[in-house]
This record gives C-alpha cells, structure tokens and sequence, in this order.
C-alpha cells in the first residue's frame, strides 16, 4: 500500500496527474517495469472537450463531466475514504460492476449532489469527505481528542492571539526575504540536483532544470527508467518510458507556479484578493496564512513565518467533480544563491503520501538546453 501510493507522487513532481494514478494499480504486477496508463491527449481548442462517458467506459454518474476530470474525482474518493482504486473498481477491468463499494459509491454521489442542490443552492458544501474523513465507513460518532479548543466568543468565532497585519505588507516581507524584485528577476535559470526520499527512506537521484520566466523540467532516475515532470510555460507533461500523459489546464496551473523562479515577486498578480489569517505554528516557526482568492479558482494559502517572512509552507488546491484535492509542501533549509534566499529542502504531501526532495548541488544563470522544454509527440487517444 505504501509504495503503490507513494509511487504516484514520484510520478508528478509538479502535479498530481491521471498517469501517476493509473501506473500505482500496475507497478508491482509481473515484475516487468512499470508503466502508466496512457492518457488522450488534449483536443485542440477548436474542437469540443470529450466528456468522461464518451472516453471511458460505463461511466453512469459523472458521464458528463470533462474526460480529464474524471481521475481527479476518483482520486478524492480515495483521499476522502483512505482506500485504493480496487477498492472498488476490478484491477484491469475498470468498467466492470462486480464489486458493491462500487455501487454503493454511485448512490453516494447522487445523494451528496442531492443534498447539495436542495439544501445549499447547488454549492458544494457537502463530500464525500464531509462523512468518511479518511475512513472506508463514515464516521458517525464523534472523536475524543487531546488538542486543546480555542476560546471563543459568543457567536462561536475564535479569539483571534493577535490581529494579523495586512496581506500587502506580509507579501512586501515575503519578497524582501527572499531578495527583493530585482535580484529574483536576474535569475534567468536554475540547475538542482539531489535526492528524492519515498516510500520510507527509499532514496532516487533528481535533476531539475528551471529557466526564466516559466520553464521547468524535473527528472528522477528510478532503476526501471527515467520519470520526468515538465512544463514549458504553455505545455506541460509527465513522461515514464515511452507512455505520456499531457497536463489539463488545472495540472499546469500548479506547474505554473512551481515553475516560475520569482514566484515571490509574480505572486500578487495571480490571485485578485489576498486576506490574512492567524497562520498555525510548523515545525517550530510562527506562522501568519496569507490567502489569494479568485472567483471560480480554488484559493491559495501561503505560511509566511513571522520573523524571517520567508515561506514555510503552501497550500493548494486542485478542483474536481466531486471536492477540492489538497497538495501541501513545507520549504526549508533556505540559503543564500546569487543574492536570493533559495531552499534546499521541501516535502509535497497529499492525501496518503508524501515525499521530500534534498538539494546537495545548485547552480543559478547557466545555460538549460531548450531541447528539454520541447513536449513529445502526442500519443494516441485509447
């Protein structure tokens, strides 16, 4: 279970893509090297977007949702209920009825968009994970826990420790920690190289090459073959051995940020709001969250520590049929690089895995091949 749903986030340095999902039900089978599924490619924007029942087969709930939403939705039944894909699907035979969890899910999502639509104006207020909070059965009774409650005031809000300063101003902190506009903006590439630690302590050597304004290119050697994750500010892919997945327009919007060097310096004109909030404490360090917001976009939430200002941790969101799928990454280790504070460590988390990438060697303005940056020829639709 560990290494099948860790080798999904090995996959998608960048993104939690359809590939990485499809490849964990096919990793550990015959001992053969393990390859993903292959995805359609994106159709042109002149042409209309296939929906998940004209792609996949016996898709009855979700049929007309867009094809390259469907995965993102199954892979928040499994974060919201803490269970693999054959939990209810058949292993190979994805399209088969045979198991019940498989029915039960189906009545599920009629229910929660009931609910929904009658009792919250068709706003997604209720999920899967509203009931199940990790667990294949809902919880229904409620948790004893240890943690200490907040006090509160009437009307049940929290009092607040202290007021959090304005959003602008921990924003300008933000940037001037990391070196302020100018000295991020003559940084026009990026090479890293390290480790990638997974599936316990397991260690797999990285590289990843970042060019100015928006290009990004991240290999990992594994012993069955190279698995690269990139995104050349328009594009982006993952690739494992010869099979391709081709990023929707949610995937590069997260590989958009990670690939962009002066992220510090870009971020106010992503988002049309920022608000702050008491931030929590992470790994020692008092935090204040400032998040963006855009109407119709999933929010952004930035833990900026309250002494140096620097980013501690990010939190976003990809959006599916079904619910909200969260990726976390704490940052560390920041050093010096050319006049810009750099770190050298960070762990991505989602649902059920995680994994940490250590930099032991970083050079800044040397030339990136743009052969790297070039997508593969598209693969045929299956």
């Amino acid at each position: 279970m560990q290494f099948r749903r860790g080798l999904v986030c090995l996959l998608c340095l960048a993104v939690f893509a359809a590939a990485g999902m499809i490849f964990t039900a096919r990793a550990q089978q015959g001992g053969a090297a393990a390859t993903p599924h292959p995805a359609a490619p994106q159709a042109p924007a002149s042409q209309p977007t296939r929906t998940a029942g004209q792609q996949f087969k016996n898709v009855q709930v979700l049929k007309d949702v867009p094809a390259d939403q469907l995965i993102s939705a199954m892979q928040f039944i499994t974060a919201s209920l803490g269970v693999d894909c054959e939990y209810c699907h058949v292993e190979r035979a994805f399209d088969k009825d045979d198991k019940k969890p498989k029915l039960a899910a189906r009545k599920m999502m009629e229910m929660v968009a009931n609910i929904n639509k009658e009792n919250f104006d068709g706003h997604r207020e209720v999920t899967c994970n509203s009931c199940h909070r990790g667990a294949a059965h809902p919880m229904a009774i409620p948790a004893i826990t240890s943690d200490t409650k907040p006090m509160m005031m009437a009307g049940g809000e929290a009092i607040p420790a202290s007021e959090p300063p304005n959003a602008e101003d921990l924003l300008d902190k933000y940037l001037a920690a990391e070196g302020g506009t100018s000295a991020l903006k003559k940084i026009m590439s990026r090479v890293q190289k390290g480790t990638i630690t997974a599936f316990g302590d397991q260690q797999f050597p990285i590289e990843i090459y970042s060019q100015a304004p928006d290009k990004r290119f991240s290999v990992t050697h594994f012993k069955q073959g190279d698995s690269i994750t990139a995104y050349n500010g328009k594009d982006g892919w993952l690739q494992t051995q010869a099979r391709v997945h081709v990023m929707n327009a949610q995937e590069k919007a997260e590989a958009h940020i990670d690939a962009d060097i002066a992220f510090a310096a870009n971020v106010r004109t992503m988002y049309a709001k920022f608000t702050t909030r008491p931030g929590e404490q992470i790994d020692g360090h008092d935090t204040w969250m400032v998040v963006g917001r855009t109407e119709g976009q999933p929010p952004l939430r930035l833990y900026l520590d309250q002494k140096t200002g620097l980013l501690v941790r990010m939190v976003r969101y990809t959006d599916s049929p079904l619910g909200y799928n969260p990726t976390q990454i704490d940052y560390s280790d920041y050093r010096d690089a050319d006049g810009v504070k750099v770190p050298y460590q960070w762990t991505l988390a989602r649902p059920g895995n995680h994994f940490t990438i250590k930099v032991t060697e970083l050079q800044q303005n040397v030339p990136v091949d743009d052969a790297k940056f070039v997508p593969p020829p598209p693969q045929p639709a299956h």
